[in-house]
């Protein structure tokens, strides 16, 4: 249960129709798993105590009186498992009868639940049987407990206040206005859904984009439990199907027509912080909190997090983000162009990924455009740390592109400028540094100022998360391209951008850009190779690009965010080594955001951005001091 996490089942047996007792042994057994698993919440399928397909045994006091017995058995048996339980059986109150979802903790009813929605049309006759339990609003005793019988009712642990469940059960989701919408909007993060809903062709995809979309619009954790075997099949077909979703992402699914138990781990502490954040989130107040209290357990997490989640890891969704995240840059610098009334663009290539991107871009640009591409002014500025290698790719690059290509060599400039400031070269020092990259952008913009045009920029997302650029150096630009773009997806982008032009060279050329070394090239090469590499610098990218995410996009706290990297990258990195690159994260993340105060414009291209006029609005002054201190 630390961080938010939970550990959820859903699932079902095979149902003995009619036959209470034996339907009561399979509930204990499978409880009693789901708590040997160190499951938090299970929840079992709509009337499962004694079949959702009774019919008109529902009427018998036989199977109304027995299952009220058997309920006391499985309170009994469960009484010691720290465990909230949800198991569906009929209750009569007053002269009703109702389809209702009990809730079970440690030997006690917290509260049952009625159906709202009783479907009557095709095949399904429950309105023969079952009231709407919509505006029931009862006390009734069973089990010589008393218990409050109400659609509207949140199950709250004490101990853990970011658990807070609210039920409705299957046809319930399918209504346009949904007992899940009014329960999350009173404070409920995950919803309970033991249904019993029957198969047909392509009612499963139906079934999974409805719990989806459901858990995605209501920023929930949703746990859906179907019944299936052993139902009648006199007219329909049950078939077992269970769902986990979380906001929107399947987390497990049944293997259909199969009994027994699925699980996850879901992280509600992260549905909490994504509402908190949702400004047209509404909150209500009006449904009873009815307290429990889980033990607290520290969860051997089975769960999976995706290493670069920038970069879908099916070769065909990765394709199509890039497609449309290159799609996304390209328009983005064209209406730039457009409104600014701008001819000519300038930017400078070091034959590396970020700037070779940018180009590609500005070519694509200027062909949606129908400009001529010559109009595009490429400069590649040598200096002191320049290999053979990137300079070549750079030149090959916009011959290749037919773009206008320029060099200027600014050795002498930079060393001129070591005079003026008496700054010894020999000391290769930030100052050493930053006078390259300073220099390089000084040509740039005096480029644009002789051709009429604007600097493209070339720093990506991950850079401008580190603050890794020279100040009114790299930094600066009239627009840049990249700025939404992290390190991780740069690479898959040009790859995938490759694939657009033809021609033996060029392609040549864009796969050893490929295969190039991350660096910025201002200390001195040996043997005409790169001797100053990025990663070795602030660490890999990739470590980087998934704490940004979390950080940035779910607010993770610094421990917790620890626990999911060693979790995710156990087999590659230790964990000292992936808390000294999270430190370094947290460093230079605050220290560096009077950077990023002042960047200039770029397209936004997916749910992570740091720009101060849109989604990072942070004083450059913040201390990083209580971050540092929790991973010390």
């Amino acid at each position: 249960m630390k961080d938010g996490f939970i550990r959820v089942a859903a699932g079902s047996f095979k149902v003995s129709i009619a036959n209470v007792k034996k339907n009561a042994q399979e509930i204990i057994r499978l409880s009693k798993e789901a708590n040997a698993n160190h499951t938090q919440v299970l929840v079992l399928n709509e009337l499962c105590l004694t079949g959702y397909t009774i019919e008109d045994l529902f009427f018998q006091k036989r199977v109304l009186n027995e299952s009220e017995t058997q309920l006391q058995y499985i309170l009994d048996e469960t009484k010691n498992l720290d465990t909230v339980i949800v198991i569906g059986m009929p209750l009569v109150i007053r002269n009703d009868l109702y389809n209702c979802a009990l809730v079970l903790h440690r030997g006690d009813i917290l509260g049952a639940v009625p159906k709202t929605y009783i479907p009557n049309y095709h095949e399904f006759y429950e309105g023969r049987h079952f009231k709407s339990g919509r505006d029931l609003d009862e006390y009734i005793t069973i089990c010589d407990q008393e218990i409050h019988v109400t659609t509207e009712q949140i199950f709250e642990d004490v101990n853990h206040p970011w658990l807070k469940i609210g039920v409705e059960i299957c046809e319930d989701v399918w209504a346009p206005h949904t007992p899940s919408t009014d329960a999350c909007l009173n404070g409920a993060t995950l919803i309970v859904n033991p249904s019993a809903s029957n198969n047909l062709t392509g009612k499963s995809d139906y079934r999974r984009s409805l719990i989806s979309a459901t858990s995605a619009r209501l920023v929930c954790g949703y746990v859906y439990s179907n019944t299936g075997v052993g139902e009648s099949t006199t007219d329909v077909v049950f078939s077992n199907h269970h769902l986990i979703y979380e906001n929107g992402t399947l987390l497990k699914e049944s293997t259909q027509y199969s009994t027994g138990l699925i699980y996850a781990d879901m992280d509600l502490e992260k549905i909490h912080t994504e509402r908190i954040e949702m400004t047209t989130y509404d909150s209500e107040d009006y449904f009873d909190a009815v307290p429990f209290a889980l033990d607290d357990e520290e969860l051997d997490l089975d769960r999976y997090y995706d290493p670069h989640p920038f970069v879908p890891s099916d070769k065909d969704k990765r394709a199509a983000r890039c497609e449309e995240v290159f799609n996304i840059q390209t328009h983005g610098l064209m209406q730039r162009l457009e409104a600014a009334h701008i001819k000519k663009v300038v930017v400078g290539m070091s034959g590396g990924l970020d700037s070779t991107l940018a180009l590609l871009v500005m070519h694509k640009a200027y062909k949606m455009l129908g400009r001529p591409v010559s109009d595009i002014i490429a400069v590649t500025m040598p200096c002191f740390g320049t290999t053979d290698r990137t300079l070549n790719n750079a030149l090959t690059l916009m011959k290749e592109l037919e773009v206008t290509s320029m060099t200027v060599n600014i050795k002498d400039a930079v060393n001129q400028h070591f005079k003026d400031i008496n700054h010894n070269p020999e000391v290769h020092d930030v100052t050493y540094e930053n006078c390259q990259a300073r220099e390089r952008t000084q040509v740039l913009m005096d480029i644009a100022n002789q051709a009429g045009g604007i600097v493209v920029g070339t720093g990506d997302l991950s850079e401008v998360a580190l603050g890794w650029s020279t100040y009114n150096g790299d930094h600066m630009s009239m627009y840049g391209v990249n700025v939404s773009v992290p390190k991780t997806l740069v690479r898959y982008l040009v790859d995938y951008v490759s694939t657009l032009y033809k021609g033996e060279v060029l392609e040549a050329t864009l796969q050893d850009i490929l295969h190039t070394p991350v660096s910025p090239e201002l200390l001195p090469a040996k043997d005409g190779e790169i001797t100053q590499k990025t990663e070795d610098i602030v660490g890999p990218y990739e470590l980087h690009d998934f704490f940004l995410y979390h950080h940035a996009r779910f607010h993770y706290e610094p421990q917790k965010l620890l626990r999911i990297a060693v979790h995710t990258y156990g087999d590659k990195y230790d964990e000292a080594t992936i808390k000294k690159w999270l430190t370094l994260f947290y460093r230079r993340f605050f220290t560096q955001q009077f950077k990023r105060s002042c960047i200039p414009d770029g397209p936004k291209v997916g749910s992570v951005a740091l720009s101060p006029r849109g989604d990072l609005r942070m004083p450059s002054d913040a201390d990083v001091s209580m971050w540092l201190d929790e991973l010390r």
